[in-house]
């Protein structure tokens, strides 16, 4: 069996390639639509939190929502804007 030397090139173009199907798969994972607003199960899905902790969180006005018809929407835009507002970076 013939040996085969890898160059520092070879490398490259590979990494290179590596990248540009890693760029397209997170490109069709992210694709699909993100919804305007949530409803409450919705949410407590995403965040893992009980109706409970999903309702203190609206009492406490921690969570920003809106009533229409006894439905209670929540802003996707404006829940990723309060969870980095609220993010802890520990310093180590």
């Amino acid at each position: 069996m013939p040996t085969q030397i890898i160059t520092t090139d070879d490398l490259r173009e590979f990494k290179i390639e590596l990248l540009d199907d890693i760029k397209s798969l997170l490109q069709k994972t992210t694709a699909a639509p993100q919804k305007k607003y949530l409803k409450s199960a919705e949410l407590m899905k995403i965040l893992k939190v009980s109706p409970g902790t999903l309702q203190t969180l609206r009492i406490n006005g921690t969570l920003p929502y809106t009533k229409i018809g006894g439905i209670i929407f929540y802003d996707a835009e404006e829940i990723e804007n309060v969870m980095k507002e609220n993010s802890i970076h520990n310093k180590f």
